[in-house]
């Protein structure tokens, strides 16, 4: 496995911009993750993982057009680099793995 420095929030905010994507920017995100883990996500929060995910080259971002219900201001869109959906792959071929080498019968015992 190819280690990765992508923590698990990273990891669910890379996935959620790959979702969102062309219109993925901060308050989107949060609302996604809000509504796929049903717990409240602050946009900060989410910010500050996509800045971090940015620096490490997982995503790239730029500025939209300003438009009238932001008051002119512009949003930074966010989108998943080749390096990033390299690591997403990744980390869900570990997980797929990992998931199906567990016995069947613990499954249904935790249903």
């Amino acid at each position: 496995m190819r280690r990765s420095d992508l923590g698990e929030f990273e990891e669910v905010v890379l996935l959620a911009v790959a979702v969102r994507s062309p219109q993925a920017y901060s308050v989107v995100i949060a609302e996604e993750l809000e509504r796929e883990t049903g717990q409240t996500v602050s946009t900060g929060a989410v910010h500050a993982a996509l800045q971090r995910l940015e620096t490490k080259g997982y995503l790239i971002s730029q500025l939209g057009e300003p438009t009238p219900e932001r008051g002119g201001r512009r949003k930074r869109l966010f989108t998943v680099t080749a390096l990033g959906g390299r690591i997403l792959s990744e980390v869900r071929q570990v997980r797929t793995r990992l998931w199906d080498r567990i016995v069947p019968q613990i499954i249904l015992e935790w249903n």
